[in-house]
């Protein structure tokens, strides 16, 4: 007989832990891997009874396993939260219809309600559009931006006070050194936040914080869990590639690199006297920015006027050399002109993906 499970001692162990290095039997493994989300849960108060909560669906490994532990904790522990899939329709031929089927099967598994926003029903564009007229280099500036107002946007549709996401340890490394590497210091500072407010104070949080990436796909491979597993056909250029590609080279050598980049991401601290951009709201959508226009309708305004370079760079150049915006420019909708959701009823879909609206 192998070795004994370190936890029990009784079972022989299958699992050696890449975040501990321990050796574990199966239901130890997942005993340790849902308590500890539930200790960074409980431990940084991220919900409250009766809270509305959307689970960010992507049809991916990080987003099925949250789907699968808020449903199974939320039973267990009682937290009283009314829980929602919300998923973001990019419009990526190939990539997202794919794996949007394994979010509306994971809709029926996990029997709740589940709400689709497409990129072409708010910003009248889909990321296949969007790539034709930007190419490869910057694509993933586009998605990243619109995706997180899309977000927003669908938690205000459906009433909810919270977003949970899927970010698991080694993205929000990633993001530490992207940060650093690019010097944004104001990103820097709130980055490894596990709860952020978002716009109309809705709260958006990251429960895998501390959690491996490596031990979510043992968890969902283990628990026989449905996931789309295929990358975005157009991330291979995107710089957060070459932050994960170098982390891994770290987590190789020493696997404490992960947890140890993110312990001194909290611990960074500005002077005083280091002026950061204050937080308003875009005067042309009312979402949140620190400049006078989001930098999702900047991007949108160069997308619609033929000026795809508007948003990417030297955006006070450019409104130089081609002036303002014309008064017939399509803009996103404000944001208080957001319709709530009237239907409560559960398991019923929503799906707004198919309302794409003619490219103008």
């Amino acid at each position: 007989m192998g070795r004994l499970c370190v936890i029990c001692d009784k079972e022989r162990a299958i699992i050696k832990r890449p975040k501990t290095s321990q050796q574990l039997c199966r239901e130890c493994f997942y005993y340790v891997f849902e308590t500890e989300i539930h200790n960074a849960i409980v431990d940084n108060k991220l919900f409250k009874k009766g809270d509305r909560v959307a689970i960010a669906a992507s049809g991916g490994k990080d987003s099925t396993v949250l789907a699968h532990v808020m449903k199974l904790l939320n039973e267990r522990y009682q937290y009283g939260l009314e829980l929602f899939l919300l998923s973001i329709d990019e419009g990526i031929t190939g990539y997202r219809d794919d794996s949007l089927e394994t979010v509306k099967r994971n809709q029926q598994q996990y029997d709740l309600p589940l709400k689709i926003v497409s990129y072409s029903e708010l910003y009248g564009w889909s990321m296949d559009q969007i790539v034709k007229e930007v190419g490869l280099k910057n694509n993933c500036t586009f998605c990243g931006v619109f995706r997180r107002q899309a977000l927003d946007r669908g938690a205000v549709m459906l009433n909810v006070d919270h977003i949970v996401t899927g970010h698991n340890a080694d993205d929000i490394a990633e993001t530490v050194l992207m940060n650093i590497l690019r010097g944004d210091i104001a990103r820097l500072q709130r980055c490894t936040e596990i709860c952020t407010t978002g716009d109309e104070c809705i709260r958006r949080s990251k429960p895998f914080k501390y959690t491996y990436e490596k031990e979510i796909v043992m968890y969902a491979y283990f628990k026989k869990l449905d996931y789309f597993s295929t990358e975005c056909i157009y991330s291979p250029n995107s710089y957060r590639g070459h932050a994960r590609t170098f982390l891994k080279d770290l987590e190789t050598i020493r696997p404490s690199a992960i947890i140890d980049i993110i312990h001194s991401g909290e611990a960074f601290e500005i002077k005083k006297e280091v002026k950061l951009p204050i937080q308003g709201v875009c005067k042309r959508c009312g979402y949140m920015s620190s400049n006078e226009l989001c930098k999702a309708c900047v991007l949108l305004e160069g997308l619609n006027r033929g000026l795809p370079k508007l948003g990417i760079g030297k955006t006070h150049r450019m409104r130089k050399i081609h002036g303002d915006m014309p008064q017939d420019t399509a803009i996103i909708p404000h944001f208080n002109n957001i319709k709530i959701d009237d239907n409560e009823n559960n398991n019923v879909i929503i799906d707004e993906s198919n309302k794409s609206k003619e490219k103008l």
